[in-house]
């Protein structure tokens, strides 16, 4: 059975649910009726220096981008590290851009797509973002932008809305990749109500 990577981005200041809500989801997805694991998940950061996020919870992350390996699936989470600090970052952008012709499906979730957008990878595409943000993301960049949206699937591309919001493109990834059977079972499992748009 197939094992996807998921690469999960961290920086300062990220918005915890952004990247943990995302975690959590793959890595309790199972196969039916086995322990196997379709996802591997690791969070990845610029170096491996711990991970002031917002509010404070410190994080380690997995791999750095001096070692990170060929990932399947990219989720960019949000947070004023992303649209305020990683936005003006060079270095992020970049390995974002090159992550792009990399992976198979590259994510955001909430702020996040202000990277994404930043990184010209949501140039004449439609995408969502945080409530807050969403004129920002409309007067700042050439982004058709979906309003009241939990998710936009752009195939190779997808954005949801803000924080809890990539918990809903999370299920819709793996409705999408492995089924809707296997999706409500994990949900279920979380206690979480998804409802597919």
């Amino acid at each position: 059975m197939q094992q996807r990577k998921v690469g999960i981005l961290l920086f300062n200041e990220v918005e915890v649910l952004d990247f943990a809500g995302p975690f959590e989801v793959f890595s309790l997805t199972t196969y039916p009726g086995t322990d196997m694991k379709p996802f591997e998940v690791r969070t990845i950061a610029q170096t491996k220096e711990i991970i002031n996020t917002r509010n404070g919870l410190q994080v380690m992350p997995y791999f750095s981008f001096a070692d990170n390996p060929s990932f399947d699936i990219v989720v960019i989470p949000g947070g004023y590290g992303a649209e305020e600090i990683e936005i003006h970052n060079d270095t992020v952008l970049s390995w974002i851009k090159e992550q792009m012709s990399k992976v198979g499906l590259m994510t955001s979730v909430c702020t996040g797509a202000f990277l994404l957008a930043k990184a010209g990878l949501l140039e004449g595409k439609k995408a969502t973002t945080h409530w807050m943000d969403i004129d920002r993301l409309a007067n700042e960049f050439d982004v058709t932008v979906q309003r009241g949206a939990k998710y936009v699937d752009e195939g190779s591309i997808m954005t949801s809305g803000g924080i809890s919001a990539g918990i809903d493109l999370s299920f819709y990834i793996v409705k999408k990749l492995l089924g809707e059977e296997v999706a409500r079972t994990t949900a279920k499992r979380m206690e979480y109500d998804i409802d597919f748009q």
